[in-house]
């Protein structure tokens, strides 16, 4: 079949556009318009518009291999939009991925592997979770934020283009996306960071769910991306309203070719074109187009309108040759990364044991154990075990939204992850402490698309107060399983006088109530040791992400015991002969309960302090040891937690006390906090008194 150039494309730039590729096009239009036909609900619009420019990347410009999606030399891509999923799940079916015609005709059923919206983990070629507009912008930035950080861990010195760690994120983002207020966040980090390896396709549809993006939408989005300090690029569609595809393929090589500035290209679409009474409507938005539509479109693109799911036989054939040049690139790839490998002997070992997962050996030789008896703030003793362990996990980096002297999350004081040029000392474009900025949510979705993108280890700190900003991207890491880790301290009314505005009391127990994140909250600087210990254990073989919960205020340090790694063990236990009452606490509150202890001894009690710094990891380990815990047996119970108490119930049972804070705190120092709003040994002993009443009838 001859080959076509419309718009007098130059096919010497390795661009080329035949009849069976305008074909392909046309094929993933109808199948994305069938799909949401045959199920009867779904986003058909966008992935009807968007087919030509998502099958240009697949197709014309992106390094993948779709018989080996993990591939580490491949391109990223995001589908920011992830309501018009069957844009990618087309594309990754007509490449040759583990999508079948069957599983589009599954499209949003029970079990499928083309849900409602992509879901990383679930469908081959998903790089991650998208829906909540927005993140997918950061999820890209972190992508690219990863991908410099792994070549200075790697190949540093490598000319630019000529290593096997140098590769492209791509992403498409819409309207939707660029008003949620985190993609601004990103855009703007993006712009600092001088992220080169970054190329977003914007698609200017002018359509939302209320109708023209007129009613809400009306900014100049190039001349914002341009003050961001983005390569900016604008394309027109054709006559008839279709994407100008030699015109999109010559912006997205240019933008690919740009590395001193991510790039951002907008691009005008008509969207459910080219139904033809359907296109240009924000009810093919979210709607089926109905069955005479769908028909009638059918017949304007040269198909037959009585078959649903047509793809011929020719189209797929060509279409799958994406197999073969994956597996070309991928040996190219794999002659270059042998080439690295015999000359760089010693990062080659790195990079196995990263990309495996592993720990160096003697690693926790470097955790350091703290003095018993003296005071240390849990914020403080988590930054010196980052400090210890940043000389022996290289692959170890992160930073704080712009709180690192609080936080206590600099790594690393003389190497900042900074692109060239900046004027700060410390600036290294392959540093080691990220400054976020004052940017929580975006900040957690970027460090969702780091752990994405693979081989590093991210953590990123705030105030737990501000977990609130960042929670739908924290969310989105819990259903990802992604091991990031957030350094939330100042955790509780602890931090004293800055008052209720930055006081936690609800966040603990919101916190806990999000599946698959594992809050952590140490007692003490030892058990904070351990806790960054168990969290690396668990970076591959539980992934998952995990927020520390850290004080502002010096807390007794403790004896160091490994069951802390279990999420609750025994810290002190009673000198009589029986147990009558078990005082469960968390981080600074286990004082309050080894000092009630001491008085409830005193009085011939029998007490045990039970520390639990995590509840989540608690109910992992086996009954038994649980059991041992917290004996059935013993009703007398008392939990004592500077926050609301929701968590406590179900350890307490119906004889036992909570001892909680149910409402807002208020400006004043830490200690006289504590005493008015009955933190005390004294309030503990109390309730723990009232609870043995209560368990002996």
């Amino acid at each position: 079949m001859s080959t076509q150039t419309p718009g007098g494309a130059d096919s010497a730039d390795g661009f080329e556009w035949t009849d069976l590729d305008r074909r392909a096009v046309d094929t993933a239009r109808l199948l994305a318009a069938d799909a949401v036909q045959k199920v009867g609900n779904g986003h058909p619009g966008t992935a009807m518009s968007l087919a030509p420019a998502a099958y240009t990347i697949f197709q014309k410009l992106m390094r993948h291999d779709p018989a080996d999606p993990e591939w580490t030399g491949r391109d990223r891509f995001v589908l920011s939009p992830g309501h018009t999923s069957l844009t990618l799940y087309t594309q990754l079916f007509l490449a040759g991925y583990e999508l079948e015609l069957d599983d589009l005709k599954a499209f949003r059923t029970q079990g499928s592997k083309t849900p409602g919206h992509p879901e990383y983990g679930h469908t081959a070629g998903v790089e991650t979770t998208t829906g909540p507009l927005g993140q997918g912008v950061a999820n890209a930035v972190g992508m690219a934020m990863a991908a410099r950080y792994e070549r200075g861990l790697f190949d540093p010195e490598a000319p630019q283009g000529t290593s096997p760690f140098d590769h492209t994120v791509w992403a498409i983002v819409s309207d939707g996306d660029l008003e949620e207020g985190v993609s601004a966040e990103a855009s703007s980090l993006a712009g600092h960071q001088k992220l080169g390896n970054l190329v977003f396709l914007y698609d200017d549809n002018h359509i939302s769910i209320e109708g023209d993006t007129a009613t809400a939408f009306s900014e100049d989005v190039l001349k914002r991306y341009e003050a961001y300090g983005w390569h900016t690029q604008r394309i027109e569609p054709t006559g008839d309203g279709d994407i100008d595809v030699p015109a999109l393929y010559a912006a997205l090589k240019t933008a690919r070719d740009e590395t001193e500035r991510p790039s951002i290209i907008a691009m005008r679409t008509i969207i459910a074109w080219p139904a033809p009474n359907a296109q240009n409507t924000e009810a093919s938005h979210g709607s089926a187009l109905g069955a005479d539509e769908i028909a009638a479109t059918k017949r304007v693109l040269g198909f037959d309108p009585e078959q649903s799911f047509e793809v011929a036989d020719e189209v797929l054939a060509h279409t799958r040759q994406a197999l073969d040049r994956g597996a070309e690139a991928h040996a190219a790839w794999d002659k270059r990364i042998a080439e690295w490998r015999a000359d760089q002997p010693e990062r080659a070992a790195l990079f196995d044991r990263v990309v495996a997962g592993q720990l160096p050996e003697g690693w926790e030789d470097a955790l350091p154990v703290f003095e018993e008896g003296k005071s240390v703030a849990t914020r403080a003793a988590s930054g010196k075990v980052l400090q210890s362990l940043g000389a022996v996990l290289p692959e170890l980096w992160g930073g704080s939204a712009d709180l690192a002297g609080s936080n206590n999350t600099t790594i690393d004081k003389t190497s900042s992850f900074l692109p060239t040029g900046n004027p700060l000392p410390e600036a290294d474009p392959y540093g080691r402490t990220v400054h976020f900025g004052i940017r929580e949510f975006s900040m957690a979705a970027e460090m969702n698309g780091i752990a994405l993108h693979g081989n590093t280890r991210i953590y990123g700190g705030t105030f737990l107060v501000f977990s609130d900003y960042m929670r739908n991207a924290v969310r989105m890491a819990a259903l990802m399983q992604l091991p990031v880790t957030y350094v939330w301290t100042h955790d509780s009314i602890g931090l004293g006088e800055d008052g209720p505005t930055h006081q936690p009391v609800e966040h603990l127990a919101s916190l806990r109530a999000i599946p698959g994140l594992n809050v952590v909250r140490p007692a003490d600087a030892n058990e904070t040791a351990i806790a960054w210990a168990e969290i690396l254990k668990r970076h591959s073989t539980k992934p998952a992400p995990h927020g520390l919960a850290l004080t502002r205020q010096g807390v007794p340090t403790y004896a160091p015991n490994p069951d802390a790694a279990k999420g609750g063990y025994v810290l002190q236990d009673t000198e009589k002969e029986t147990l009558d009452v078990v005082l469960i606490a968390t981080g600074s509150e286990v004082q309050l309960a080894v000092a009630a202890r001491e008085r409830l001894e005193a009085e011939g009690i029998g007490a045990r302090v039970v520390s639990m710094p995590s509840v989540e990891w608690f109910e992992e380990q086996p009954r038994e040891y649980r059991d041992s815990v917290l004996p059935p047996s013993v009703r007398a119970r008392v939990a004592i937690e500077a926050g609301i108490g929701l968590t406590w119930y179900r350890f307490t049972g119906d004889a036992g006390r909570i001892v909680s804070l149910e409402h807002f705190g208020a400006s004043a120092d830490a200690q006289t906090l504590f005493a008015e709003y009955g933190f005390t040994a004294e309030n503990v002993a109390a309730a723990a008194r009232e609870s043995l009443a209560a368990a002996r009838g």
